[in-house]
């Protein structure tokens, strides 16, 4: 099995046990993808047909409001990355999900995440215990942009992502934050002890 089926099987044993046997119904339902730096795993209008797993890169989530990228949430490495809303209800996306790197994924399809959950003992405790994360991340974020100032989302962003700021542009990290790029560079000198 190559380094990138191990790594997958490493995250989905974070969850729970995989037999030995149930590797190779793993490594049998996912397909490599390769996305160049800014390129789309999903674009807005378009129906999310995969789950995807990030082997290595980074991608974002963004929705447009009135031409403007508001930029809500990143997918390292070993995270599962999708448009779960447009993916379960076969309904087009909204949202864009975009390559701020050259990412390498492990991608399954809708049928083939069905075939998952029933082949493996444990599958549907998989689906769940990833769902609820999911969810209860959203949550998190949500309350976060109501009741937290700037600094403070600034300040849970690069915990929660520690290696960001090298790797992504100053105005998607701004977007995050819900500030002007020029509001985080204030922030940012404030921390490096400049005067503004």
């Amino acid at each position: 099995m190559n380094a990138d089926y191990t790594l997958l099987l490493q995250t989905v044993r974070h969850w729970i046990p995989v037999h030995e046997e149930e590797e190779s119904v793993i490594s049998t339902l996912f397909e490599h993808k390769q996305l160049a730096a800014n390129e789309f795993f999903l674009k807005a209008g378009d129906i999310c047909h995969s789950v995807g797993f990030v082997v290595e890169g980074l991608l974002r989530y963004y929705i447009l409001d009135d031409g403007q990228e508001h930029t809500y949430d990143f997918s390292p490495e070993r995270q599962f990355t999708c448009n779960y809303e447009s993916f379960l209800t076969k309904t087009p996306s909204v949202r864009f999900i975009q390559a701020i790197e050259d990412t390498s994924l492990l991608v399954i399809s809708y049928d083939n995440l069905q075939r998952l959950y029933d082949r493996l003992q444990e599958g549907q405790k998989f689906g769940r215990l990833v769902a609820e994360e999911l969810f209860v991340g959203m949550l998190q974020k949500l309350t976060s942009f109501y009741n937290e100032t700037a600094e403070e989302r600034y300040d849970t962003l690069l915990r929660s992502f520690p290696d960001l700021q090298e790797r992504v542009p100053q105005y998607v990290i701004a977007s995050y934050v819900g500030i002007k790029p020029q509001s985080l560079s204030r922030i940012r000198a404030q921390r490096a002890g400049k005067n503004y």
